[in-house]
């Protein structure tokens, strides 16, 4: 689960990390009272799950009280395009107003999980206000990496050994520990998968201040931090996300034409790469799990064919848990509600595979039934290519 900008920040404060002064608006009136207080210089900064919001028209600086009302007038309601957010965009419905600072010199900060190395990684760079990617790509020792073991935790030794690199004085090497620290606990309290300060700035006085902040959180968590589970955005989501998660379906969109609907995260994985292999691609990942229902099946149907993107939908069933019956049951029911306009491809295997089959076959709906999974992901294409 990802949060805005402002959210991340309160969360910041109450882990003592230093921000800069600010409050989030979606009005004017409001953005302009906040004005009032912080005074001059000011930043007004689009609040959106994306990065590159600056590049994007997204964050301002404003001199006087003139330059603040155009700048809060120009993004809220915008609709901010950035490589994150697709050519789409996101519509800016909130914005974060900040008090200006005296940056000396800009750094990058974060905490992530290693997959390989199965413990946090503690991510930091001189080049802050850069994109790490294009740093990781074009001058990658300027990228500093500490991995910390999850049993022992952080020590000292591991900010002090990113402050050498980052090259900072002894002042700053004190409050820059204590802001990592901070930083780490929240990371590990809250069950996150990324916390992001860039830029991590250091003022003319040798202060540390988060001057950006991202915090994406682990899904599995949340049921332990309901604070952090209250945060959440549904209009940064895409909608048919939304609706499968009110289901408990594992749904991500992608750009694809052919819409997937399949048990187990593995298999799934394994259709969308079949799907690629014979030139199709996926219109999405779902996943409606081991032990599903024929309710949460129907769901899953109603979901994928709400995507007008999909063009053919390919089903492929193992039942190892699920009943394939079942599974025949939901798809069955689920299109008797609805308008069929794409070509269906089904594989349903394993337990009770005779009696799905011939529900499917029943039905009198125009399904094509394989067994053969690369000949049902051949199929799915061929058709989606001769209509």
């Amino acid at each position: 689960m990802k949060i805005h900008e402002y959210q991340a920040k309160d969360l910041f404060k109450n882990y003592s990390i230093p921000v800069p002064e600010g409050l989030m608006a979606d009005n004017t009136e409001t953005a302009m009272e906040i004005v009032e207080k912080l005074g001059f210089p000011c930043v007004v900064k689009a609040q959106v799950h994306a990065g590159g919001r600056g590049k994007a028209g997204g964050v301002k600086l404003a001199k006087d009280k003139v330059e603040a009302k155009e700048h809060i007038e120009s993004i809220l309601g915008m609709t901010l395009v950035s490589k994150q957010t697709g050519p789409e965009g996101q519509l800016v419905r909130k914005i974060l107003v900040e008090q200006g600072l005296n940056i000396a010199n800009e750094l990058y900060l974060a905490i992530i999980i290693d997959r390989e190395k199965e413990m946090p990684v503690i991510i930091a760079s001189t080049e802050g206000g850069m994109e790490i990617e294009e740093v990781a790509e074009k001058t990658p020792e300027l990228i500093h990496k500490v991995y910390i073991h999850p049993v022992t935790g952080m020590s000292a030794f591991h900010a002090r050994e990113l402050s050498f690199k980052l090259g900072l004085n002894k002042i700053q090497q004190k409050n820059f520990t204590k802001l990592l620290f901070n930083l780490y606990k929240l990371f590990i309290e809250k069950d996150g998968s990324l916390v992001e300060i860039n830029p991590l700035i250091i003022t003319d006085t040798d202060k540390v201040i988060a001057l950006d902040g991202k915090i994406n959180f682990d899904d599995n968590g949340l049921y332990r931090n309901p604070d952090v589970a209250e945060m959440r955005d549904i209009h940064e989501e895409d909608p048919l996300e939304v609706e499968a998660s009110k289901f408990d379906l594992n749904y991500i969109k992608l750009d694809g034409n052919i819409g997937c609907m399949v048990n187990g995260a593995g298999l799934a994985m394994a259709t969308m790469d079949i799907i690629k292999f014979y030139g199709g691609e996926p219109a999405n990942f779902l996943d409606v799990g081991g032990g599903t229902s024929e309710e949460r099946v129907k769901e899953a149907f109603n979901i994928l064919l709400s995507d007008n993107n999909v063009k053919a939908v390919f089903v492929n069933i193992f039942g190892g848990i699920v009943r394939t019956d079942l599974v025949a049951n939901g798809i069955v029911n689920a299109l008797k509600e609805v308008e069929l306009k794409v070509p269906i491809v089904i594989r349903l295997v394993g337990t009770n595979e005779a009696e799905g089959r011939k529900i499917i076959e029943n039905s009198g709906l125009n399904f094509i039934a394989e067994t053969s999974l690369p000949e049902a992901a051949k199929k799915t294409v061929e058709i989606l290519r001769s209509n």
